[in-house]
């Protein structure tokens, strides 16, 4: 008789899980119900999406979603919790709810049991965007200094709005009834719903990455008050503030200001008002430019007919009547200026004439060439320095004499001594 294998043990903790020795999926679901079970009631608020109420039973079983994320858990709660609201809730409506997180180990499905449930009040909500504003608004987020200008003719449209709605009818038409050629990048999402946020900040960044989209509409048309929540949640708000490309919000109607208007470059107070200011009037520039081209003709015109009256006046003077009379005293006035200028020639050149003379005469009286011409002569060495004493001459030196015309060589006779004669004294 053959024994059973004893039972396998399995480990403690989910770190000392391995390939080999690995926790069963009842295992598991237990560990994460006893976890879940520790944890203590909480309040809990999100978007009531469906809601299931059958007669005669004693408890109700609704989804609860997110309201800024695409995420949702599933809730029960007793019958007499949904009676003790004053209005029922409905799908769509936000509530707060009481509940303790359970989870059910077969279908491995975490859930909320709760026991109580509220709406949650247009008051906390108002209370709650002045918060957010008054937060955005400390930040400078509001300030008009960081807003971008709108380009006057956009290459390119981006347009953000639901599927087949009014909103986008009405900014597709009356642009192209303004500018006809205008170009559109669409990205239809959701605009109403707890996937709102998600889906219009995800558009937006992808419009935002694409070059020829010069301008960015966000548009939607009218609701309720929830209805437009999305539109005022921060991460929206924020992901609008950092966009490169200038961004128009055109929600709801003119009464209607999520915080998505007072961070938008430009706010809208509908989707036809946002058509209006993206794109120029096609006919009004045209008509506008008839216009400046007619006031420009105008304007040339005036200008011509001022400058041929001024210049019939200038014709129309004596001067003009004899046209060389004007010449005629120019060259008048020419020829006495020559002639004047032809007598102070003269008299200069005739007096500079005697005043050169008179120098000629004083250099040629105290010139040496004078002196030399009254009968003087210079005598000079042969190495040309000039005899200034006799005793600077040698006997047989060869010197040479210059006269007034030509000069000679000389050499000095040497002296003879004197003849004693009877004469002497002493003799």
């Amino acid at each position: 008789m053959s024994q059973s294998p004893a039972p396998r043990s399995l480990p403690a903790t989910a770190r000392d899980t391995t390939a080999e020795t690995p926790w069963p999926v009842r295992t598991l679901s237990m560990k994460i119900s006893d976890y879940v079970d520790k944890m203590s009631p909480l309040w809990v608020e999100g978007q009531i999406v469906q809601l299931n109420r059958r007669a005669g039973m004693s408890w109700a079983y609704l989804t609860l979603r997110d309201t800024d994320v695409d995420m949702s858990l599933s809730v029960s709660i007793p019958v007499p919790a949904l009676d003790t609201l004053a209005a029922p809730p409905e799908a769509g409506a936000r509530v707060v709810v009481h509940a303790k997180p359970t989870f059910w180990t077969k279908r491995g499905a975490l859930q909320l049991e709760a026991r109580q449930i509220r709406h949650v009040g247009v008051g906390e909500l108002l209370a709650r965007l002045e918060h957010l504003k008054q937060l955005l608004r400390s930040e400078g987020l509001f300030e008009p200094g960081r807003k971008k200008p709108l380009p006057f003719l956009p290459r390119t449209i981006g347009l953000v709005c639901g599927r087949n709605t009014a909103a986008e009818r009405d900014v597709v038409m009356n642009v192209r009834r303004r500018w006809p050629a205008a170009r559109f990048e669409i990205r239809n999402v959701s605009v109403q719903g707890p996937s709102t946020v998600t889906a219009v900040s995800e558009a937006l960044a992808e419009l935002d990455l694409l070059p020829e989209v010069e301008v960015i509409v966000l548009a939607r048309g009218g609701g309720s008050f929830e209805d437009l929540l999305p539109f005022s949640n921060e991460a929206l708000v924020r992901a609008v503030a950092t966009a490169r490309t200038p961004v128009v919000s055109a929600i709801g109607h003119e009464t209607d200001t999520p915080l998505l208007d007072y961070v938008a470059d430009y706010r809208a107070s509908t989707p036809t008002h946002a058509a209006t200011r993206i794109v120029p009037d096609q006919q009004e520039e045209l008509r506008g430019l008839t216009a400046t081209h007619g006031r420009g003709r105008q304007a040339l015109q005036r200008r011509i007919t001022e400058q041929r009256r001024r210049l019939e006046a200038v014709m129309s003077r004596p001067v003009m009547a004899d046209r060389q009379a004007i010449i005629t005293a120019y060259r008048r006035d020419i020829g006495t200026t020559v002639e004047r200028g032809r007598h102070c020639v003269t008299a200069l050149v005739s007096r500079e004439g005697e005043r050169v003379a008179g120098l000629a005469r004083h250099l040629r009286a105290v010139s040496p060439q004078h002196t030399l011409e009254r009968g003087y002569a210079v005598v000079r060495h042969s190495d040309g320095t000039i005899v200034r004493d006799i005793d600077e001459v040698a006997a047989d030196e060869l010197l040479r004499v210059t006269v007034a015309r030509g000069d000679f060589g000389v050499r000095p006779v040497a002296e003879p001594a004197p003849v004693v004669g009877s004469n002497d004294r002493r003799a």
